[in-house]
């Protein structure tokens, strides 16, 4: 059950500035001695992660149990990166939807310059990608009434993600739909500007660009859940 909050709970200010001083000062010294610091940000985070919660919760059934849950650690995974900097200079979070029937996952990245709203299939299966192309090589026109469709230009303009420069041994290359074979990944983004993350407005628009991803979902999850037969 989402945590309950109330009011426009959005991005503070001093959450911004907290990103942009670690990014001028990105070693262990600087944040051990602004630990307080951050721990102060990161509750203002978690409040915002979990009034997002609230609003996904009032049209999907969640996994994710609380916005604090929700969070991505700070720390940097540095041992394979030639980026050496211990920390992440952005606050971001992911809800996973409830049970294999729903698929698809919500994601919020909040960075100066660089702020969005995410969501999709960013990593599928090989037979996971089989599935979605067998289907929009047997009829696109579902997927493409989706992504044409007026709230899906207006909330993300189109659809996003890595493509193979060629389609995909075993289509047709004269299909009308080769350029959505090509995609690897299924993704929506609505970015933001700074000014429009510290607004009042932008967890009521955080909370429209999720509800935007319902429809695409809602199509991903009937392939990715049925078999040939559509059974």
């Amino acid at each position: 059950m989402a945590k309950k909050t109330t009011g426009g709970i959005g991005i503070q200010k001093s959450s911004f500035d907290f990103l942009g001083a670690l990014k001028k000062h990105n070693n262990r010294e600087w944040f051990n001695e602004h630990k307080d610091d951050y721990l102060r940000e990161l509750k203002q985070i978690e409040i915002f992660a979990d009034a997002l919660l609230e609003d996904l919760s009032a049209h999907d059934v969640i996994e994710t149990a609380s916005g604090k849950q929700s969070l991505f650690r700070i720390y940097r995974d540095t041992r394979f990166s030639a980026d050496k900097t211990p920390y992440k200079t952005h606050w971001s979070g992911s809800f996973k939807r409830a049970t294999s029937s729903r698929r698809g996952g919500y994601y919020f990245h909040i960075e100066q310059g660089n702020s969005f709203i995410g969501g999709g299939f960013w990593g599928p299966s090989a037979d996971d990608l089989k599935k979605v192309r067998d289907d929009i090589s047997f009829d696109p026109s579902p997927i493409k009434k989706i992504i044409n469709s007026k709230l899906f230009k207006s909330t993300f303009g189109s659809l996003e993600g890595e493509q193979l420069k060629k389609i995909p041994r075993g289509y047709d290359a004269a299909h009308e739909a080769a350029d959505l074979l090509r995609y690897k990944q299924y993704l929506l983004i609505r970015r933001f500007t700074d000014e429009e993350v510290l607004s009042p407005h932008f967890r009521k628009e955080a909370g429209k660009a999720f509800a935007a991803m319902r429809p695409f979902f809602d199509y991903m999850s009937e392939v990715l859940s049925s078999d040939a037969n559509g059974l």
